[in-house]
């Protein structure tokens, strides 16, 4: 059996969906892991950062769970290769523990952001979005005030040169430059992305789209 674990931070809010839809999705085994936490189970295949406001987003959004005693486990697995996924505020604790470039910013209007948005998946060739077999449009939800994804023009053309921008909105809803919702590192392993998966696994959520990024993520376990 595969497995995935969740890591939760003070403050994560979608811990729980984000269970929920990897064992409905792929039936994998999931463990909930606190932060505080030094050790992930063994034999893990999956790890995921789920979205809410760790720490109450002080300082910076994620800066403070980038430091928290588990990421430096979360960071080592991720250099053997674990498939990784930051959704939402894992993202931006992705991109404050220096996982994945640029950072996430205000969104361009300063206002909270919580709809179905419509998305490019750029490239399906990832590990994470192989089960798209092609497809170009996915459905998932946005529900965040720091969405802005941010980098300087070198390190966008970079992600892009590379194929590291794996989802990309249909009508940009934060500002994000070049309307960027999802990057992967440029080993292809750790995935960040605003929208969620999580919130997007049945077809009763509105979407199953989600369902298929999970079981991507784990049929390459």
């Amino acid at each position: 059996m595969t497995k995935a674990a969740v890591i939760v931070f003070p403050g994560s809010n979608c811990d729980r969906d984000c269970k929920v839809a990897i064992e409905r999705a792929t039936g994998a085994r999931v463990d909930m892991v606190w932060h505080g936490e030094t050790e992930l189970p063994s034999g893990v295949d999956l790890i995921v950062l789920p979205g809410g406001f760790s720490y109450g987003d002080y300082l910076r959004c994620g800066a403070m769970a980038a430091l928290s005693p588990i990421m430096p486990e979360v960071k080592a697995a991720a250099e053997r290769g674990v498939a990784t996924v930051g959704i939402c505020n894992g993202f931006q604790v992705l991109c404050e523990a220096g996982l994945l470039p640029g950072a996430l910013l205000r969104n361009e209007k300063l206002k909270y952001v919580c709809k179905p948005v419509e998305l490019e998946v750029v490239n399906s060739q990832t590990r994470f979005t192989a089960g798209y077999q092609g497809r170009r449009q996915a459905v998932m939800t946005v529900g965040n005030g720091e969405g802005n994804f941010f980098a300087d023009e070198a390190t966008l053309d970079r992600l892009e040169g590379e194929g590291q921008v794996v989802f990309r909105y249909a009508d940009n809803p934060n500002g994000s430059a070049r309307d960027i919702a999802g990057i992967v590192n440029a080993r292809g392993n750790v995935l960040g992305m605003m929208p969620h998966p999580d919130r997007a696994f049945e077809a009763e959520l509105g979407s199953a789209d989600g369902a298929i990024l999970f079981q991507s993520a784990l049929a390459s376990a």
